[in-house]
């Protein structure tokens, strides 16, 4: 059994993992392999598709095989196969010591991991908890509402654990969550030992987020006035309610404020749906589908806002483009079930909302773009927030002591009746 003072070979599997860029669904993924690579572990990833549409990529000591960029063997395989296919391969030349999953991907390799002699570890991701939060975070105050989101909870939550996720659990050898709510759910619902649960502050790397300068090209192409208010939105457009809502909000924003606008970046399969939206409000004018954009568009989206919104309560880890809002002294508006409520003091760095209300989220936006609210000094004390809070090397080293802790405890500790796949 290798100790703390002994590098490991760690494999991370992820559908996608990006190289460059903040703006992604895994931003946080490459400082995590960077710095493990840097504290002298082998760190190998296997992933999907890479955007330089390249097979193979190795860079400040991670290599990187992305198996449906033209390997004939992997191509045409359902991908959480050809990563089985792969990792045994790998293991076979120098054997792994950890698999950290950050999606369901290695969970072939999970089912296999006795004979491969090998512990797998999961994000939160993996599981369809965010579901769970997303109904959530479309409660009204209400008793109607309650009653039918209860129901929805109870729904989601019994078809998604039996129908996948209670497999997924019972061949994880830990789980990585970033909020206290995700660990609670874990243990009390999902009935996961909190002793294999570990808390790890997902983040970013903020060393280059130097405040940038507004973007003036970007606000000339868009023709929008010199003095005018905007409001910036990501989304993936899987829940077109959330998006819905927030475009409900803003054309009683956009009435009272003439020279607001907004920004919606991103792309998916509700966009025609949403775009309808759009249009039966009447804010054709006044709000932008911005579409998939670069990363560096999508910075400049955040530098030409006066405040950055993300309503989703779907993500499992802290949404990067938010942070980076946050570094970039814009005042946010998260919601109140996301993780970003966990790091975002209401009022004061920042503001949490529920998806669904409408009316305060309008009046928010209004009273911001009226110069009712410090809005310096919120930005001040959310940039000082982040800027202490993801810290690479704190987040290597809850990582790095987890690993250590899952190899010791993987063949000590009993398994729990009601985790036997015979259960």
């Amino acid at each position: 059994m290798k100790d703390k003072t002994e590098s490991l070979n760690i494999c991370m599997v992820a559908y996608r993992f990006p190289i460059l860029g903040r703006a992604t669904d895994h931003g946080f993924l490459w400082p995590i392999a960077k710095g493990l690579a840097v504290r002298g572990h082998k760190v190998t990833v296997i992933a999907a598709q890479s955007p330089l549409g390249k097979q193979e990529v190795v860079r400040d000591g991670v290599r990187v095989f992305y198996l449906h960029e033209g390997y004939p063997n992997f191509a045409h395989k359902k991908f959480e196969h050809a990563v089985l296919d792969k990792f045994i391969q790998l293991h076979r030349e120098d054997p792994f010591d950890i698999v950290h999953s950050m999606d369901r991907s290695a969970i072939e390799i999970a089912k296999r991991k006795k004979s491969l002699k090998v512990p797998v570890t999961y994000d939160v991701n993996a599981t369809q908890m965010s579901q769970l939060f997303s109904i959530l975070g479309m409660v009204q105050e209400s008793v109607g509402s309650l009653i039918q989101t209860g129901v929805a909870v109870v729904y989601k939550f019994l078809s998604t654990y039996f129908g996948g996720d209670r497999k997924l659990l019972i061949s994880a050898d830990g789980i990585f969550v970033t909020s206290p709510q995700q660990r609670i759910f874990l243990e009390r619902y999902y009935l996961y030992p909190d002793f294999h649960t570990y808390t790890v502050p997902y983040g970013i790397e903020l060393g280059d987020l130097s405040p940038r300068p507004e973007s003036l090209e970007l606000k000339k192409n868009l023709k929008l006035p010199e003095n005018c208010h905007i409001a910036v939105t990501l989304t993936d457009m899987q829940e077109p309610s959330e998006v819905i809502n927030l475009m409900r909000a803003f054309e009683r924003v956009a009435v009272k404020k003439p020279n607001a606008y907004m920004l919606i970046v991103g792309n998916g399969p509700y966009w025609k749906e949403i775009e309808f939206a759009l249009y039966n409000l009447a804010l054709g004018s006044k709000v932008f589908m911005m579409g998939a954009l670069s990363d560096d568009e999508v910075s400049d989206c955040i530098s030409l806002s006066d405040v950055y919104i993300n309503l989703s309560s779907r993500t499992t880890g802290f949404e990067p483009t938010m942070i980076e809002a946050m570094a970039q002294r814009k005042v946010i508006i998260g919601s109140e079930v996301s993780p970003v409520s966990n790091i975002v003091e209401d009022g004061k760095d920042g503001f949490l909302l529920r998806p669904a209300d409408v009316e305060s989220l309008s009046g928010l936006l209004i009273e911001i773009f009226s110069g009712g609210i410090p809005v310096t000094d919120i930005g001040d004390r959310a940039r000082e927030k982040v800027l202490n809070l993801f810290d690479t090397r704190k987040m290597i080293n809850i990582l790095e002591e987890a690993y250590y802790k899952v190899r010791k405890t993987r063949y000590g500790a009993a398994r729990k009746w009601w985790l036997s796949p015979k259960a």
